[in-house]
Parts: C-alpha cells; sequence; structure tokens
C-alpha cells in the first residue's frame, strides 16, 4: 500500500515475518521450563537438605578458605606476572631466559601435578639450605615444619597463576603504543614512572577482562588442593560431610550455589573494572566530528601529573 502526499508517492512498510525467532524462542523456553521442573520436583536432591547445611558452620568455614586461597593465589601470581612480564622483555639475556623457562615450565604442566608435587616437597627436600652453590650453607630450614598443607596449597596455586596471568600482562603491555615509550623517554621521565604512570594504566583496559576470567577460574581451581591434601577447601568439606551423612549431593548442591553466588559478585566488580579503565577509550573510538577527526599518524601522551 502507498499514499501520495504532496506530489510524492509514500510507501508504507511492514516488518518482514520471522516466524523462526518465535519457534525457536518457544522450543528453548520449553526445554528451561523442562529442565526447571525436573531440578525442583526430583526429591532425590533433598532441597530441605540443601538449605539446612548452606549456612552451616562447615560450608561456611569452607568458604572462607576458599576465598582466603584465591585472594593469596591471585595477589602472589599477579606480581609474578609483572615480574615476569617485564623480564620477558628485558635486554638482559639472564632475565629473559628465566623468565621464559618460569612460564614454559608452569604453563606445560597440568596444575593438579605440581599440587602433588609440591605435597611431596618435604620427602624429598626435608632440609631447604640458602647459600653459595655447591659451597657452604649459610641457612637453613625444615621443610615439615614450614611447608603446611595450607601453605603448599597457596604456593603452588600462586607460581601456576602467576605463569599465565605473565601473558596476559605481557599483552597488555604490547598493547600500548611504542610511541608513548619514546615520547616520555624524551621529556626525560624515568622508566619506572614511565611504566606506573603512562604504559600501565593504558595496559589495564586489555589486562583486566582476562584477569577477572582467570580469578573466577582460581576460585574453582582451589577445589583441586585436596591432592596436597588441603581438607579445608570448599568442595572437599561439602563431600566429606555428605559422605558422612549419606547425602553427598545435597552437600555438593550448597557448595555450588555458594560458587555461583561468589562468581556472580565477581563478575560484577569485574565489569565495573572494565568500565572504569574503558572511559578513555570509549571516548576515542566514538566517531569523531568533521573538525575534531586526529590523524592515524598522531601519538597521544597523556603526562598531566
Amino acid at each position: 500500500m502507498s499514499q501520495i502526499k504532496d506530489g510524492v508517492e509514500l510507501l508504507e512498510s511492514t516488518p518482514v515475518p520471522r516466524p523462526g525467532r518465535w519457534v525457536s524462542a518457544i522450543v528453548v523456553a520449553l526445554i528451561a521450563a523442562m529442565l526447571a521442573k525436573a531440578l525442583i520436583t526430583n526429591p532425590n536432591f533433598q532441597w530441605g537438605v540443601v538449605w539446612e547445611w548452606l549456612f552451616s558452620r562447615t560450608i561456611i568455614s569452607g568458604v572462607g578458605y576458599t576465598l582466603l586461597l584465591t585472594v593469596i593465589a591471585m595477589a602472589i601470581g599477579t606480581l609474578l606476572a609483572i615480574t615476569m612480564a617485564i623480564m620477558r622483555q628485558s635486554i638482559n639475556p639472564i632475565l629473559r631466559w628465566v623468565a621464559t623457562a618460569y612460564i614454559w615450565f608452569f604453563r606445560g604442566t597440568p596444575i593438579y601435578t605440581q599440587l602433588i608435587f609440591w605435597s611431596l616437597l618435604p620427602s624429598l627436600y626435608p632440609t631447604l639450605s640458602f647459600g653459595i652453590p655447591f659451597g657452604p650453607a649459610f641457612a637453613s630450614i625444615d621443610t615439615n615444619a614450614w611447608f603446611t598443607p595450607f601453605v603448599m596449597a597457596w604456593v603452588g596455586l600462586s607460581l601456576n597463576e602467576g605463569a599465565y596471568l605473565a601473558e596476559i600482562m605481557r599483552a597488555g603491555l604490547l598493547s600500548v603504543d611504542k610511541g608513548q615509550w619514546e615520547a616520555a623517554t624524551a621529556l626525560g621521565m624515568p622508566r619506572t614512572t614511565i611504566f606506573r604512570r603512562i604504559i600501565l594504566p593504558q595496559a589495564m583496559r586489555v589486562i583486566v577482562p582476562p584477569i577477572g576470567n582467570e580469578t573466577i577460574s582460581m576460585l574453582k581451581t582451589t577445589s583441586l588442593v585436596a591432592a596436597i591434601p588441603f581438607t579445608l577447601e570448599l568442595t572437599f568439606v561439602a563431600q566429606t560431610k555428605g559422605q558422612s551423612l549419606f547425602a553427598p549431593i545435597p552437600l555438593l548442591l550448597a557448595a555450588a550455589l555458594w560458587y555461583l553466588a561468589i562468581t556472580s559478585l565477581l563478575m560484577w566488580v569485574q565489569s565495573h573494572i572494565e568500565r572504569h579503565f574503558g572511559k578513555g577509550f570509549e571516548r576515542r573510538e566514538s566517531t569523531p566530528g568533521p573538525s575534531s577527526t586526529p590523524s592515524t599518524n598522531t601519538t597521544f601522551l597523556d603526562v598531566t601529573p
């Protein structure tokens, strides 16, 4: 159908029917409803037991140790990652090869295998000595006294996570234009100030999303510390308590609900951090006006204190 107005023929457009969208939406909704019904109405899940133990002292204690391991592993892993990323780009070949060997080893072996070896450390090295190689030792420690299961758990997780985060850090640093270093160096700024005030803030836009994913992954990876064995982690205490009560499924469901709650909180925090570090880039990536089109060869450098 068309209309004529002021001598101009106006066409009336009608939306193109898309029955496939409605059919697919209905099918997905039916499948989701069936899954929800099967999950809620199945008495074998024992939802009453789940709510009874969800906030019990046993489960809450496991949540606390899981969070503690996650925070320590990510904090130490991030420091290791920054150090190794800088060493990978060093002009010193020794520093560069040490960082490469560290990343190669810890990324090339499974975390479960690494944790098992950490549990065997007191057997492999009853005493650790510090001194000149093949020479006198200045100090020594008893590994059985110092390397408790908790210490071995966060040490193993931190070393493994540092290797993965190092590549993330390096990719973020390489995403910053090389001209930033050159321009700041020409202004006489020291390298530490250049890195802290110019390079790192710009690299955070690339670094934050994968670090958030690694944090969520680390939260779940802590369940592997049972290989050491560290017996206070959430999954282990839920499984052990469930077996003693002859109700393993409800206790594991309680642990899963806690994992989902913490993961949801971490995703929310990650989204806000990403939005914070992406403010300036969002403005720069927006379509500029005719009078504000920047040159493609222009190097942007903000050295405002």
